[in-house]
């Protein structure tokens, strides 16, 4: 018969092929886990490294960046600083005033003009300079800035301008906390001071706890995490306010949350009555270095770490030769009044106004240009 018999196959051989492949195991190479979490970690640091960093700050007169068309003077280290001149003639003025412009504005701000009206100018013979801050409008920034260099700035401004060794100076809400640092740094040069809402730092020491607390809590959560970075990560501030994930400071974004009721019927009356080009040109200027140099480092410098307190100065004036004025209404919405009655209470040389009903913007309102004027420079006694 063909091919009956088949092949016998052993025990031990139908063992074998009956037998289950192991599976076969893969395995990175030794070390491999670690140096792709090694990587992973480098590549999250770096664009976390990028997404804070600030972008280049478009310097006035440099490639790219804005055009000059402010006279400006040129400081020992180089930088630049743009000024305004205003009123009466420099060489004829009987007084001469400094103005240091508030968050978010320029040399162009509004209240100068609305303090100073031409009628005040023409009676008492005024000049005032106004300037953009570093990093505003025309002037150079300035990554070094302190509370004493922008001090020293007014004061070699005023040098060069030839104001004389004396010269008052008004500063409006960040630009009053400005007018401290002068009082502090360049006392013997100033005849007279007024200070407009002068911005709170709620880590200034000298406050009772209780206090400062209590009015840190009345600010929109937003703004108290902006101030909160501002105050303990400063490397932050440009991200905090750029992202997206959180809400940033609704002064940084000029929401008209931040303004009580009769700060936007003020508001509504100044741009009734203001042409659009007056307005527009401040709004254009004020940004177009972009934000970290200008409204930044505001934040980072007005709630860090001060060098010194308010209520730790000490009259620059001991013989009564002149006299200095905060101005500050009892609704305002940015500046808690609560710290600034204390403030001034402990300082019995500041002459203290308080403006009931007002909020921040008081400076703009009809009148109020007249009081404060004669108050600071004639000495009259505000009604």
């Amino acid at each position: 018969m063909a091919g009956a018999t088949g092949r016998k196959i052993s025990a031990a051989a139908a063992r074998a092929h009956t037998r289950k492949s192991k599976p076969s195991s893969f395995r990175l190479p030794s070390g491999i886990f670690q140096k792709l979490l090694l990587v992973s970690s480098i590549g999250i640091l770096a664009w976390a490294y990028q997404a804070i960093q600030p972008p280049q700050t478009k310097i006035p007169g440099s490639p790219g960046g804005p055009s000059v068309t402010a006279p400006r003077i040129k400081f020992r280290d180089g930088r630049h600083l743009a000024y305004k001149e205003h009123g009466a003639p420099k060489d004829a003025a009987k007084f001469k005033i400094v103005y240091v412009h508030c968050f978010d504005s320029c040399r162009h701000d509004a209240v100068v003009e609305n303090i100073f009206p031409q009628k005040i100018i023409d009676d008492l013979g005024v000049y005032v300079v106004s300037f953009d801050r570093p990093g505003y409008g025309q002037s150079d920034p300035d990554p070094k800035r302190t509370t004493k260099s922008i001090a020293l700035d007014i004061e070699e401004l005023a040098d060069q301008l030839g104001l004389g060794s004396k010269f008052y100076i008004v500063g409006y809400s960040i630009g009053g906390q400005i007018v401290w640092s002068c009082i502090k740094y360049i006392p013997h040069r100033l005849a007279g001071a007024a200070l407009l809402a002068p911005v709170i730092n709620y880590w200034w020491p000298g406050f009772p706890a209780n206090m400062s607390t209590e009015a840190y809590n009345q600010m929109p959560q937003r703004n108290q995490w902006a101030l909160r970075v501002a105050h303990y990560a400063s490397w932050l501030t440009y991200w905090w306010n750029t992202q997206k994930l959180f809400p940033p400071s609704s002064v940084v974004t000029a929401s008209p949350d931040v303004y009580s009721p009769s700060d936007k019927k003020i508001i509504a009356q100044y741009i009734r009555e203001t042409p659009a080009e007056v307005r527009q040109q401040a709004q254009f200027e004020v940004r177009q270095q972009g934000e970290f140099e200008s409204l930044h480092r505001d934040l980072m410098i007005s709630f860090g770490t001060w060098e010194f307190t308010p209520m730790d100065l000490e009259s620059p004036f001991p013989n009564n030769e002149g006299t200095i004025h905060v101005w500050q209404g009892d609704d305002d919405m940015l500046v808690p009044v609560t710290m600034q009655r204390f403030i001034s209470q402990q300082l019995p040389w500041i002459q203290y106004h308080e403006l009931p009903e007002y909020g921040h913007a008081f400076p703009y309102a009809n009148g109020m240009s007249d009081v404060i004027t004669k108050v600071l420079l004639l000495g009259e006694t505000a009604k």
